[in-house]
């Protein structure tokens, strides 16, 4: 069951694990990649709606995840389950779900949630799974009404890498796997702080012809100039960006002054908005899926963008040496800037996803470019 802060209730089939996690209730348009979806540590906090009807139908495997573990807290979706039906499956997603102690909804009208988030912003909620169809109602819908929400919530903290490594692999290709191309030492260095970065970012630097290394969120201007960094990236995450800027901000504003070329995205995005003195705000219900438009300013080019952010910097308040690159046909929201006195830019959507177009590919060889 589905039970909403609003004291809601939707019936549906248990898959997964048995429990109840509580969360913020989004939905994601995506029709392919939900294992990436699941594992993005973008999706901390939240439980996802997919409004594609059939979820599951390729299995699972180990090679199309974007962290060790889901982060995402479940998933609701409109038909069961079925037997996998992909070359490369290697196990089905209730069985995955189940061993990564993840709950799972099917049967539930999600064109109707959906609906209901569209016109109502993502609730609060508690996804709950018994296999004896027992469940302590009062105490989901306590969950759901005590759990405080994202605003003002530092996920970032949860998700990051506990230590310095430094990355290797290039991108998946069919037959063959992940490139292992990171190993020429005269590739420009690129310093990326973690704060719940998706892998794939990390393969797309190395393939654009980057060297990286992964520090944690917390990490200091100190450790990360000790680096001798050419670049520094400023990664995605979940969470409230001014809970994160509460110590990520400073450690930007200082690699800013260093006037070393710098790239975020998403979470990243909004920190450097932050930090040359512009407002992030939470939004009414995202944006997250697969087929985004965003217009590119400096051509009038669309870029169809893959997206998965529940907050946004404020177009308005970005300071006279921030220029505005790209934007949301959807809302008109920002998608992205770019300083005027300093080399740094950054955009709101996903250049690197997939499920997703590869529009937007160009950022990363545009951001490692300037390094050589």
């Amino acid at each position: 069951m589905l039970v909403l802060a609003s004291g809601d209730v939707a019936w549906g089939r248990g898959f997964g694990a048995e429990g109840a996690a509580v969360g913020e209730v989004c939905f994601h348009t995506a029709m392919t990649g939900y294992q990436e979806v699941m594992t993005d540590p973008s999706f901390a906090g939240q439980i996802i709606t997919f409004t594609f009807p059939h979820i599951g139908n390729v299995g699972a495997n180990p090679e199309d995840i974007e962290a060790n573990d889901p982060h995402a807290l479940g998933i609701i979706v409109r038909e069961d389950v079925t037997e996998p039906s992909n070359f490369r499956s290697v196990d089905r997603l209730d069985s995955w779900m189940k061993t990564h102690d993840r709950i799972g909804l099917a049967g539930i009208d999600t064109r109707a949630l959906t609906r209901r988030i569209r016109a109502g912003g993502a609730p609060n909620g508690v996804i709950a799974h018994s296999a004896t169809g027992e469940f302590d109602i009062p105490k989901l819908l306590d969950m759901a009404r005590g759990w405080p929400g994202l605003e003002g919530m530092d996920l970032a903290i949860e998700v990051t890498t506990e230590t310095h490594y430094g990355w290797e692999g290039g991108i998946w290709r069919l037959g063959f796997g992940y490139d292992d191309a990171s190993g020429d030492a005269a590739r420009p260095h690129v310093v990326a702080i973690d704060y719940g970065a998706k892998r794939n970012i990390y393969r797309n630097l190395v393939q654009a012809g980057a060297k990286v290394s992964v520090l944690p969120a917390t990490a200091t201007f100190d450790q990360v100039m000790a680096l001798k960094p050419d670049g520094i990236f400023l990664s995605n995450g979940p969470g409230d960006p001014a809970a994160t800027g509460e110590y990520a901000v400073p450690v930007i504003q200082q690699l800013l002054e260093t006037r070393i070329p710098l790239f975020g995205i998403c979470l990243g995005h909004q920190l450097l908005g932050l930090a040359v003195g512009a407002e992030t705000t939470k939004m009414f219900q995202g944006h997250r899926g697969a087929n985004h438009p965003v217009k590119r300013l400096s051509d009038g080019a669309v870029e169809i963008t893959s997206m998965n952010h529940g907050f946004a910097v404020v177009s308005e308040t970005l300071p006279a040496t921030a220029r505005e690159t790209h934007v949301s046909l959807f809302d008109g929201s920002n998608a992205g800037f770019e300083l005027t006195d300093r080399p740094a830019f950054s955009v709101q959507y996903h250049p690197e996803a997939s499920p997703g177009p590869q529009d937007s590919l160009y950022l990363f060889e545009k951001f490692v470019g300037s390094l050589k």
